[in-house]
């Protein structure tokens, strides 16, 4: 059962999480890009929901696809999200623009932040990377300072890159 998936033990550590998470995406990935966006974008909300603090705060975890010069809202999990970035606007559009992750501990300390919910501290934003061209971000909000570190950097850049 494909639902089995969404099935996280509460007692691993984080690297364990993102082990069953990243596994999980690799076996239910299809020809269909909303679909392994919409399957990642569960998987990671189920996983974070099974953890303690900080991944249990997490808000919002989904996607924004590139098209036309822009980042339209893509398959997610949370509440109602802004629906247009432009590249280099704010975290995602800076991850878009300089193809790097962007891991910002305080969103209130980052100029020119885009706060489509106020209860976001922290926030990472994994590049969609193939070939040297941008398909997309992965971009996960948590709601207290400094939720995410270089562990959930490193896991979430190899989900990404099964997502290319």
């Amino acid at each position: 059962h494909h639902a089995d998936n969404s099935n996280f033990a509460s007692n691993i550590d984080r690297k364990e999480l993102y082990e069953q998470i990243n596994m999980s995406m690799k076996a239910l990935m299809t020809d269909s890009w909303v679909s392994n966006l919409s399957n990642a974008a569960a998987l990671l909300w189920h996983g974070f929901q099974s953890q303690g603090e900080p991944l249990n705060r997490v808000n919002w975890a989904g996607f924004y696809y590139e098209e036309s010069g822009k980042l339209l809202l893509g398959p997610f999990q949370g509440k109602v999200a802004c629906q247009e970035i432009e590249i280099g606007k704010g975290v995602c559009g800076k991850a878009a623009l300089e193809l790097q992750t962007v891991r910002i501990e305080d969103v209130d300390e980052f100029p020119g932040h885009i706060a489509c919910d106020a209860d976001s501290k922290s926030e990472i934003v994994v590049p969609i990377v193939r070939d040297g061209v941008l398909l997309g971000v992965l971009d996960i909000d948590c709601t207290v300072l400094g939720g995410f570190d270089t562990l959930d950097q490193q896991y979430l850049e190899e989900l990404c890159a099964i997502l290319s």
